[in-house]
């Protein structure tokens, strides 16, 4: 009987999710190979939309994507666990035990055969070694921690539903001015004025938002300071304090410390600064790795020392001919999963995996809740095109929408869309448990 060869694709961000209803629609249906998903988690939220988790403004249990259901239907399989090794060698990942949350064994370590292997784990907001910061801020990088902030959120404000008054505002500080910090901040506004809607005594007076960031500008990634200086206006519009030229030297339980001295006092952090793959990426493998952790690659998405793995999304280090690398998007992430799809079934045929990713920026958009939308498209066509308004935000829901249709088809998407809108409109506005 010949070798069915095994795919596996490591982290079902949107990235993991695209290349593996990919290849289950192209190999995986066919018995060509057998495609298996890894993830520490059981359902796919796409994480763009993980600032609306945080604040309750989007329901895990409804918009969030069942990854057995979808594998099922996708043709390919799911395994639930956290990868800890790769054996080279015997061409096998390692995963670690799975334990309930009352400690329970519920799977034991297990290893994986894997012919081709995919590692689109993402990445993890970057402490830069700071102290304090990860025993003090939250995190925004999964939907585990999105709940958690969510959950200190309604804690705090719960001190409000028996019409008690506190003597100080909520002061919640975000440490980053990217899209998730400047999203975040306002999504928080947004949450407040949902929640004097369950009897919560709570005007946004009341809470006390600090975006801090340690460019001379929010959105430092943004090539046109027209966009930054749209946004700033308007958050400053909501009473959110933005800092800028701010860069933060301890964090503790009363809050932050500036590099001149300065004391921000903060109930809560949320950081949201830089980017880097996770640590244990240097340590499994020997595969070639940069400073933030990043497993470095070909353009053609193999890594340098093994063309049988691939790294995809903010985990890659993928150069380009001008001696840059991709910077760590969502439209690159997807790209790159469809484009190294196409690379592995070339290579399932016996052929040289020939395409080779070239980044092109498609533009930005930025989301702040209900308030305002802006945002520059086409951005390689002459510097893009500047939009706001209902165009930008048409164009910015458009993105969930496609990928929604990417993972389901045109059918099944177009039908979950109308399923979500309608459940938007009969189910609260805001999750509160």
């Amino acid at each position: 009987m010949q070798h069915q060869p095994n795919i596996v694709i490591v982290g079902g961000g949107a990235g993991g999710m695209e290349i593996a209803t990919k290849l289950g629609h192209k190999v995986g249906r066919k018995g060509k190979a057998r495609v298996t998903l890894v993830d520490c988690a059981d359902s796919h939220v796409w994480k763009p939309l993980l600032h609306e988790v945080a604040t309750g403004a989007l329901d895990v249990g409804i918009d969030a994507l069942d990854y057995r259901s979808h594998a099922a239907a996708h043709g390919y399989h799911f395994q639930q666990g956290a990868m800890t090794d790769i054996d080279r060698q015997a061409r096998q990942i390692v995963l670690a035990p799975l334990f309930n949350d009352k400690g329970m064994e519920l799977l034991p370590a297990r290893r994986i055969d894997f012919d081709y292997l995919v590692i689109a784990i993402g990445s993890i907001a970057n402490d830069f070694h700071i102290p304090g910061v990860r025993e003090h801020c939250e995190f925004l990088d999964s939907t585990a921690e999105a709940l958690a902030i969510r959950k200190r959120l309604l804690n705090k404000f719960m001190r409000y539903a028996r019409q008690e008054k506190l003597d100080e505002r909520i002061k919640i500080a975000v440490v980053g001015a990217g899209a998730t910090g400047v999203e975040m901040s306002a999504e928080m506004h947004h949450a407040v004025a949902q929640l004097q809607g369950f009897g919560y005594q709570i005007t946004p007076e009341m809470l006390e938002v600090t975006l801090i960031e340690a460019d001379s500008r929010i959105l430092p990634k943004v090539e046109k300071p027209q966009i930054s200086e749209s946004v700033t206006r308007e958050l400053l519009a909501l009473g959110i304090n933005v800092m800028t030229d701010t860069r933060i030297t301890k964090v503790d339980t009363k809050g932050l410390t500036t590099s001149d001295g300065t004391e921000i006092p903060a109930d809560m952090v949320i950081w949201s600064t830089g980017i880097k793959a996770p640590d244990f990426l240097q340590q499994i493998g020997g595969l070639e790795t940069n400073r933030i952790n990043q497993i470095v690659v070909q353009q053609n998405m193999q890594t340098t020392l093994d063309p049988h793995i691939f790294a995809i999304g903010d985990c890659a280090a993928c150069p380009q001919p001008d001696g840059s690398f991709v910077p760590p998007r969502g439209q690159s992430a997807r790209q790159m999963a469809l484009m190294t799809a196409d690379n592995i079934i070339l290579m399932l045929k016996g052929q040289a995996p020939k395409h080779e990713y070239l980044y092109k920026d498609l533009g930005s958009l930025v989301n702040l809740s209900r308030f305002h939308t802006v945002g520059n498209l086409m951005s390689f066509i002459g510097g893009g095109v500047l939009v706001e308004g209902k165009i930008a935000r048409f164009v910015y829901t458009s993105l969930y929408r496609r990928h929604l249709i990417e993972l389901h088809g045109v059918v099944k998407g177009t039908l979950l869309m109308l399923a979500k809108g309608i459940g938007r409109i009969i189910h609260p506005h805001m999750k509160l448990h």
